[in-house]
C-alpha cells in the first residue's frame, strides 16, 4: 500500500500530539512532515515560566527531541515557515522557497502574542512573553536593567512576574480589570490571590488604563490615561494571544475569530484539516492544553480512517501553580440568580472553596490555596448528575493531608486532565518499573507533562505509594498460566495476525501448555467469536438452537427452560408444558427465582420428542449471556401500572437472547418506584419514573453487594432500550472474558461510556452491529437445525 504524505504546518503542542495519537493509531499509513517557524524541536511552551522562574532549564521542557523525529521517520524542518497552500495542485510553499506536496494537510499555527497598539510599543526593552527566545531576552536584560513593567494581570501576565522577581527585578503588574486572573477566580479568590503575591514582592496597578510608552529609543516608563506614570526599564506584553490564521485566510480557508472547523477538524477545503488554538469549533476558540489535546486525539482518529465520536467541545478548567499558589477554577463558576452555591472560606490557612449547583448539578467549582479535590470536582461537573443534598455538605471537607485525599481516589479518577491520566495508570507505573520521583512518572506516563497543576497531586500520590499505608497493587494480569500475555495483548495480536482459530492462536503466540487449561479456551473462543462473528467453536455444547437449548445436569439427565419473555406465559403454553411433564415423566419441575419453570431429570433418549412436542422457544443453556429479565410488579404493594415494564422486558430479552457476553449478565426492571431497590443491584436495572425510565448500571449482589450508578434518563421505552442494547454490545467488544460489567465501568469509566452512547451516530454504529449479530446467529442455528431435523 502506498503512504499518503501527510504536512503538518506547526511544531507546537496541539500539532505534535496530534502526530502522536497518529503514529499510535495507524503508524504505518502516513509520510510525515513537520514545519515549525521557531528554530526548536517540540516543546513545552507552558513551562516557560518555570524557565523563566530558573528552576528549570530549556532542554527540561523539551517534549519530543531530534531522535524521536527520526525514529518514526518525520522529517522536521524547524525555523520554517510556511507562506503559502496551493489547494488546487496541494502543494506547500515556504520563506525558503521549499515546495512540499501533500495528500493531507494539518494547520497548527497556534496562536500569536497580542501586542496593544500603543504609540512607543516598538521602543527596545518592549517585548512578549510567547517563546525560548522571549526567556531568554528577559533573562539577558535582568543582568542590566531592574524595574520591569508587566501589562496583563491573567495566567501568563503573574507567570512572567513571578520569573522577573526571581530574576531579582522590581515587578509592577498592571492591568486593566479591577481583578487578577478575572477569567478564571472568583472576586474573593482573586482578592487572596493578590495578598499573596503582593507578599512575595509584585506591586500591582489594578484598573489602569496604559496610554502611552514613554521613553528615548529605549523604553523608561508608561503613561496612563488618568495621566500618573510610573517608570520601566522593561515592559512585558502579556494580554493575550489572537489565533495565528493569516495563512489560512490567505489561502481560501473559512475563518471567524480562527479557522472554522467541524466536529472532525475539517476546515471547508478537502483534505485540509486544523487543530489547536488556531482553531474555532461551535464559535468557541480554546488556549487551555486539555481541549487541544482531545481535539488531536479525535483528529488523529478520523485522519486515520477510524470510527470515532466528533469533538464535542469542552468544559474549560484551569489547575495550576502561579507563584507557588494553588488555584484550580472549572465550569461555570461566578453563578446567577438561577444557582446556589457552597463555599468554604479558611483565611487562617489561606484557602477558599466555592462550588456552584443549578438546581442539584454541579456546574462550576473554584479553589484557592488546596486544589486537591479539582479533579474530583471537575469530574462531577462533567457527569452533570444530580448530587443529593446530604452529599454536598461533604464535598468540601478538609483531607487530613495529600495523603489521605489521594488513598480515597478509585483507581479510574482522573489525576491527569490535560494527559487524561488516572490513578491506576501511575499506581500501574510506579509498581512495575520502580518509579520513585515525579519526574519519572511524567515520562513514564505524562502526567504533569503538559500545564503541570496536578504536580501537586502526582508528588501525594508518590508519597502515599512509598508510605506504610499504602496497601493497593496492580498486578499485570496474564489470561493464564498458559501464556505470559495480557487479555488485551492476546486480543490485539488475533487482530494483527488475523488468527481464526484456537489452536491458532496458541501456535502463533508461543502457549506454555499444548491444548491450553479451561480458562483460556473459554477466553479464546470468546474473543475469536466477537472478532469473527462467523466463527464457529469446537468447544460448543448441547446448543442446537433456540427450540433446542438444553442444561446437562450431574446424573446424565438434562434441564429444559421454555422461553417465558419477561415472565409471561399463558393457559396454552402452560397446558402443552403439563401434558410433557406427564407423559415422559419429567421428576421435577421448579418455578425459579428468574421467574422461569425449569423442567430437570429429562432423559437424553427423550430429548427429540420433548423439543418436538413443547415446540416453543427455550431459554439459552449458555451461562455468559443475558439472563431471564426479572420484573419486579409488586401487585402486593401498589397499583401502578404494570404492563410498561413487563413490555420492555419482552422486547429485551427477544432482542438479545442469543447473544454471548463475556460474563452473565443480570437485568432487572421494576414498574415504579415503589418496589426500586433490588433492581440496583443487578448489572443494569430500569425503574420507571414519570419521566421515563431510570437506567442504573453496575450493581452488583451477593456478599459484595454494591448499587448501581445512574447511567441515563430514557423519556420513551424505544429511547431506554437503543441506550441498552448499545451499552450491551458496547461492554461485548470491549470487556475482558468473565468481567462483569460493574468492574467493567470501574475499569474505563462511566464517563467514557456515556460519551460513547450518548453520541447519536456511534450509538447508531453499535445497535447496527448488534442486529448484525444476532441475525447471522438465528440464520446460523436455523441452518443446524434443519440439518438436525
Amino acid at each position: 500500500m502506498n503512504k499518503e504524505k501527510l504536512v503538518i504546518i506547526g511544531n507546537g503542542m496541539a500539532g505534535i500530539r496530534c502526530v502522536e495519537e497518529i503514529l499510535e493509531n495507524a503508524a504505518d499509513l502516513f509520510i510525515i512532515t513537520v514545519f515549525g517557524s521557531e528554530p526548536h524541536v517540540n516543546y513545552n511552551r507552558i513551562l516557560l515560566s518555570t524557565v523563566l522562574q530558573g528552576g528549570t532549564a530549556f532542554e527540561d521542557i523539551t517534549i519530543n527531541d531530534r531522535q524521536w523525529y527520526e525514529e518514526n521517520n518525520i522529517q522536521l524542518f524547524a525555523g520554517e515557515t510556511v507562506v503559502q497552500i496551493d489547494t488546487e495542485n496541494k502543494m506547500i510553499k515556504t520563506d525558503k522557497t521549499r515546495e512540499v506536496p501533500y495528500d493531507k494537510l494539518i494547520i497548527a499555527t497556534g496562536s500569536v502574542p497580542f501586542v496593544l497598539p500603543l504609540p512607543g510599543s516598538d521602543k527596545e526593552g518592549v517585548i512578549t512573553f510567547r517563546t525560548i527566545e522571549d526567556c531568554r531576552k528577559m533573562i539577558e536584560v535582568s543582568k542590566q536593567y531592574k524595574k520591569a513593567v508587566v501589562i496583563g494581570g491573567g495566567l501568563l501576565g503573574l507567570e512572567a512576574a513571578r520569573g522577573l522577581l526571581n530574576l531579582g527585578m522590581d515587578v509592577n503588574v498592571v492591568h486593566l480589570s479591577d481583578r487578577l486572573m478575572e477569567r478564571q477566580l472568583d472576586y474573593t479568590a482573586a482578592k487572596m490571590l493578590k495578598k499573596e503575591l503582593k507578599g512575595q514582592g509584585m506591586n500591582f496597578f489594578l484598573g489602569k488604563e496604559t496610554e502611552q510608552i514613554i521613553g528615548n529609543n529605549r523604553v523608561e516608563g508608561l503613561r496612563f490615561k488618568d495621566g500618573t506614570e510610573i517608570e520601566a526599564d522593561l515592559v512585558v506584553m502579556a494580554v493575550g494571544v489572537r489565533p495565528n490564521v493569516q495563512l489560512a485566510k490567505e489561502n481560501g480557508i473559512d475563518t471567524n475569530r480562527a479557522i472554522l472547523v467541524n466536529d472532525y477538524l475539517e476546515t471547508n477545503v478537502p483534505d485540509i484539516y486544523a487543530v489547536g488554538e488556531c482553531v474555532e469549533h461551535q464559535g468557541m476558540v480554546y488556549g487551555l492544553v486539555k481541549p487541544l489535546y482531545e481535539q488531536g486525539k479525535v483528529l488523529a482518529k478520523h485522519i486515520s480512517g477510524q470510527e470515532c465520536q466528533g469533538y464535542q467541545g469542552s468544559i474549560l478548567s484551569t489547575q495550576l501553580k502561579i507563584s507557588g499558589v494553588d488555584v484550580f477554577s472549572g465550569g461555570e463558576f461566578v453563578g446567577d440568580e438561577t444557582t446556589k452555591a457552597i463555599t468554604v472560606h479558611d483565611e487562617f490557612n489561606g484557602v477558599y472553596k466555592r462550588i456552584v449547583f443549578q438546581e442539584d448539578k454541579m456546574i462550576g467549582a473554584v479553589l484557592f490555596g488546596d486544589t486537591s479535590a479539582g479533579s474530583k470536582l471537575l469530574n462531577l461537573i462533567m457527569e452533570k448528575k444530580d448530587i443529593p443534598d446530604s452529599e454536598k455538605n461533604v464535598l468540601f471537607q478538609l483531607s487530613e493531608d495529600g495523603e489521605g485525599s489521594v488513598a480515597s481516589m478509585a483507581h479510574s479518577d482522573i489525576v491527569c486532565n490535560c494527559n487524561a491520566v488516572t490513578k491506576g495508570a501511575i499506581l500501574e507505573a510506579v509498581q512495575e518499573k520502580d518509579l520513585t520521583t515525579v519526574e519519572q512518572v511524567k515520562k513514564c506516563t505524562k502526567a504533569s507533562d503538559s500545564c503541570g497543576g496536578c504536580k501537586p497531586l502526582v508528588a501525594d500520590l508518590l508519597t502515599y505509594i512509598q508510605s506504610d499505608s499504602f496497601d493497593e497493587v496492580i498486578e499485570k494480569k496474564t489470561m493464564c498460566t498458559c501464556t505470559t500475555l495480557t487479555e488485551d495483548e492476546v486480543v490485539r495480536e488475533i487482530q494483527l495476525r488475523n488468527l481464526s482459530s484456537v489452536q491458532e492462536v496458541m501456535d502463533v503466540l508461543n502457549w506454555k501448555k499444548p491444548g491450553g487449561c479451561s480458562a483460556c479456551l473459554g477466553a479464546l473462543n470468546y474473543y475469536l467469536g466477537m472478532i469473527h462473528p462467523d466463527f464457529e467453536s469446537e468447544q460448543e455444547s448441547l446448543l442446537v438452537n433456540e427450540h433446542m437449548n438444553v442444561m446437562m445436569q450431574s446424573d446424565g439427565t438434562y434441564t429444559i427452560v421454555p422461553q417465558m419473555y419477561g415472565g409471561m406465559t399463558d393457559a396454552g403454553q402452560l397446558r402443552i408444558i403439563a401434558d410433557v411433564v406427564e407423559k415422559y415423566h419429567i421428576p421435577n419441575v421448579i418455578v425459579t427465582s428468574e421467574q422461569r419453570i425449569h423442567l430437570m431429570g429429562v432423559n437424553k433418549q427423550s430429548l427429540p420428542n420433548v423439543w418436538e412436542e413443547l415446540n416453543m422457544p427455550l431459554s439459552p443453556a449458555s451461562p455468559y449471556a443475558i439472563q431471564s429479565i426479572k420484573t419486579y410488579i409488586g401487585e402486593d404493594i401498589c397499583w401502578c401500572d404494570k404492563r410498561p415494564s413487563l413490555q420492555l422486558a419482552v422486547h429485551l430479552e427477544k432482542q438479545l437472547e442469543c447473544l454471548k457476553t463475556p460474563e452473565r449478565v443480570q437485568m432487572g426492571i421494576t414498574a415504579c418506584l415503589h418496589n426500586g431497590e433490588e433492581v440496583l443491584t443487578k448489572d443494569i436495572g430500569f425503574i420507571r419514573m414519570n419521566r421515563g425510565w431510570e437506567i442504573h448500571v453496575g450493581g452488583r449482589s451477593g456478599r459484595d453487594a454494591q448499587v448501581g450508578e445512574l447511567l441515563y434518563v430514557a423519556e420513551t421505552s424505544e429511547d431506554a432500550l437503543d441506550i441498552v442494547t448499545a451499552l450491551i454490545q458496547y461492554y461485548r467488544e470491549t470487556a475482558n472474558y468473565l468481567e462483569r460489567i460493574s468492574g467493567w465501568i470501574e475499569r474505563i469509566g462511566l464517563i467514557h461510556i456515556r460519551e460513547i452512547l450518548f453520541e447519536t451516530e456511534l450509538r447508531n454504529q453499535l445497535i447496527e452491529r448488534l442486529e448484525e449479530e444476532v441475525y447471522k446467529y438465528k440464520k446460523m442455528v436455523e441452518g443446524r437445525y434443519s440439518k438436525s431435523v
